[in-house]
């Protein structure tokens, strides 16, 4: 039986798959790193921690002003944690809980100023020599190599010391302490960045150099300064509280949590465990916070494991 002509273009053809193709929205890199970021159990773990201090620091001031010298009790010394005291009291009679409590804004104050001095210092130093190379790379590297001979706190307490005891010669002491650690990083991202493309094509335009490094190699090395920055928090802390603990941070009666676990500890042979215990447990939980939200960052800004 035969189909004639007329009767095949009658037939209406079928309408090809592709018209129901719909193009896939491009997933900046930010975007897409806050994404996996907030499916990140460790990271959303960090970010509940580091979020609880932080409102700690800065609203527990203003709700509950405290005068560490005038709070002394000494008939209630050393007592053990009760429905009066919930942390205890210490060797002056002071409620623990309250000291632990304005001590976050001392710790975090400590830690977030040391790391910004050493962020801004490192990344300008590394990007700078990475991005000249020659000499002034090699004055500035064979610089970093002479801080990075000296052991981390070693280096702290030596400056420190020479400078006098006090919060703000700590803050100085670990930040110049971490500089080297931003001044390789910035440099390794720098001699990678500037071999790029973009990079090169900027140059060729008579771009200055000055305005290559802050509208293209920075901007864009700032994934691995990030990740450094928040997991620099929290070493800075602990080096806080040790130069504390050695009486060569925050002076008593401050509560700092390194100078009340250095106050504390002579206390703990006579039973008087609470005095170590919650300051201990304060700068264990800030630390481990900024450590899962870094460890969060870095899988969330590798580039390896983002989703185009």
């Amino acid at each position: 039986m035969s189909i004639s002509v007329e009767q095949t273009a009658s037939k209406p053809l079928s309408s090809p798959a592709t018209t129901d193709w719909v193009p896939r929205k491009q997933v900046g890199l930010w975007s897409d790193a806050w994404r996996r970021l907030k499916r990140s159990r460790n990271a959303q773990v960090g970010m509940a921690i580091m979020l609880l201090f932080v409102l700690m620091g800065v609203f527990i001031p203003l709700v509950d002003p405290y005068n560490p010298r005038i709070d002394s009790d000494l008939v209630n010394r050393l007592k053990a944690p009760s429905a009066e005291h919930w942390f205890g009291t210490d060797e002056q009679g002071r409620d623990l809980f309250r000291r632990v409590l304005h001590g976050a804004n001392i710790s975090l104050r400590v830690g977030i100023a040391a790391v910004a001095l050493a962020l801004i210092l490192g990344c300008f130093i590394g990007l700078i020599a990475g991005f000249f190379g020659g000499l002034t790379d090699n004055v500035a590297m064979r610089a970093m190599d002479i801080m990075l001979s000296f052991p981390a706190t070693l280096l702290a307490i030596g400056i420190v010391a020479t400078r006098g005891p006090g919060l703000d010669n700590t803050m100085l002491a670990i930040g110049i302490v971490n500089i080297p650690r931003y001044a390789r990083l910035a440099r390794s991202t720098t001699l990678s960045i500037k071999e790029q493309d973009y990079v090169m094509a900027a140059h060729a335009t008579g771009v200055k150099p000055r305005r290559i490094i802050w509208r293209h190699v920075f901007p864009n090395s700032l994934s691995p300064i990030i990740v450094q920055s928040t997991l620099s928090i929290a070493t800075a802390i602990i080096e806080a509280a040790a130069l504390g603990f050695l009486g060569l941070g925050a002076q008593p009666p401050t509560p700092e949590w390194g100078a009340m676990l250095s106050d504390g500890y002579k206390y703990l042979t006579i039973g008087a465990w609470w005095v170590l215990l919650y300051p201990g447990l304060a700068i264990m939980l800030t630390v481990l916070g900024f450590n899962l939200l870094g460890d969060g960052l870095r899988d969330a800004l590798d580039p390896r494991l983002r989703v185009d």
